[in-house]
């Protein structure tokens, strides 16, 4: 059997969401698929400081159910299908301290953001995706899931252990009904917020950007490719799954960390 795949714009007439698409991975994400001839919308609490070109903006607190309903509703009706699901939507404000500094609000808050938003939005896509017997969910998880870091991300690290867990028990469920669903797992990513990282860190600790980068690999026990991914790499992963090209592949997590995890 011989598959013919147009890789410039395998995604013509596909409708897809990217969550937390105004920045970052998300960002890059979205990009990846309008290139491919998807139309792409997106959401976030916030409009893009720079309006993207041709990518429709619905703005919303998907930590809310209320939030995740307004996308939902908004996008069937204007569209009328959402073929490609990218929930990418994630982060951590919690302080450092370990457990004793963690209030219920810093693990509830989390929690809605991290695991329950892409729950309640998968909820409300699935149903037409299912009745087309067609679609592409992607979950945008992390290597926390299987590597927290206690001092100050172990709600995010637990919460997306369960997004990973969750995804997998979902693709059982719709594979066989033409749904199939993903994790995607980065490890570090170099976002515009981690430049800025780096920049307080060398300022605070007088040392040079270089130095504060590779304190940070030596706090996650090392990188070894030597460095953090590209927003872009992480997209490129992604629109490979979304595309017909990886059509036999759903249930699995995709590590891409550099070689961060030191274990199988």
């Amino acid at each position: 059997m011989e598959y013919e795949f147009n890789f410039l714009n395998e995604l013509a007439g596909k409708i897809a969401l990217v969550t937390g698409g105004t920045k970052g991975a998300g960002k890059a994400i979205a990009k990846r698929l309008q290139a491919a001839g998807a139309t792409v919308i997106i959401t976030a609490r916030n409009k893009p400081v720079h309006d993207e070109h041709e990518l429709y903006f619905i703005p919303a607190d998907l930590s809310s159910i209320e939030g995740t309903e307004r996308v939902v509703s908004e996008i069937l009706a204007k569209f009328g299908r959402l073929d490609i699901l990218i929930n990418n939507l994630g982060g951590s404000d919690t302080p450092a301290g370990g457990f004793a500094v963690l209030t219920n609000e810093d693990w509830e808050t989390s929690i809605r953001t991290n695991l329950l938003a892409p729950v309640s939005l998968d909820r409300g896509f699935l149903p037409q995706m299912l009745e087309r017997g067609s679609g592409v969910i992607i979950h945008i998880a992390s290597i926390q899931g299987k590597l927290p870091l206690y001092d100050s991300t172990l709600p995010y690290a637990a919460a997306k252990a369960g997004l990973i867990n969750y995804s997998k028990g979902l693709s059982k469920e719709v594979a066989s009904k033409g749904v199939r669903v993903l994790t995607v797992s980065p490890g570090w990513i170099m976002t515009d917020a981690s430049e800025r990282m780096m920049e307080r860190i060398s300022k605070s600790s007088n040392i040079t950007i270089d130095e504060a980068t590779r304190s940070v690999m030596d706090a996650l026990g090392g990188i070894p490719i030597g460095r953090p991914a590209q927003p872009e790499e992480v997209a490129e992963l992604v629109g490979f799954l979304a595309s017909p090209r990886a059509a036999y592949l759903t249930g699995t997590e995709f590590v891409i960390d550099g070689g961060t995890i030191p274990t199988v």
